[in-house]
């Protein structure tokens, strides 16, 4: 099916045709996925957004200061955890819709070893960088442990709410949350 979808049209991505096969998959993998209760908290007043120095699969340094200037989504989850797996086409698809506005979204995977999160990817593939929470201090730092826990961070690095338990990414609650932290900084 990508490559089908990425031969048809020439302006149609790779992330874009695997965005479209995982939600194929969700519809006919998951019935009901994606629609667990969820909670959304707004960030404490006058708690800082703490740091975020991790690497993904591949080694590569991230930070959220060097995503200032960008919306950012921290996804907490871990394989174990089916209420992840849920709702994981429907961050990809939001990635996908939301790329041309800057919207960057990581999936921060909670203390599995790298083999174990490649085994996964095998079965669900998935193309959002995955950072690596190997000892759980990102997770004790960001959300209360509570999986699938998603932070929702401004362009100017401030952490506005988080979302914990499953949500379509897709839908009209996730549209009202992620909408204004796409919209561009207004000119002083």
């Amino acid at each position: 099916m990508q490559s089908t979808l990425a031969h048809r049209s020439g302006r149609t991505t790779r992330r874009q045709a695997l965005a479209a096969s995982l939600a194929a998959a969700a519809v006919f993998t998951w019935p009901g996925a994606a629609r667990g209760a969820h909670t959304v908290r707004l960030w404490p007043a006058g708690r800082p957004t703490p740091a975020l120095n991790l690497t993904d699969l591949d080694g590569k340094a991230w930070t959220l200061a060097a995503l200032k200037g960008r919306p950012v989504l921290l996804n907490f989850w871990a394989s174990w955890c089916e209420p992840c797996r849920a709702e994981m086409p429907s961050l990809e698809l939001l990635a996908t819709r939301h790329e041309q506005a800057g919207l960057v979204i990581l999936a921060v995977n909670y203390q599995e070893a790298p083999p174990t999160i490649r085994r996964f990817l095998e079965t669900l593939p998935f193309s959002l960088p995955i950072l690596l929470d190997r000892d759980g201090d990102a997770a004790s730092a960001w959300t209360p442990r509570v999986f699938p826990t998603t932070v929702l961070i401004d362009r100017s690095g401030s952490a506005r709410s988080s979302v914990i338990g499953e949500l379509d990414w897709m839908g009209g609650p996730a549209r009202a949350m992620v909408e204004p932290l796409l919209t561009p900084p207004k000119a002083a």
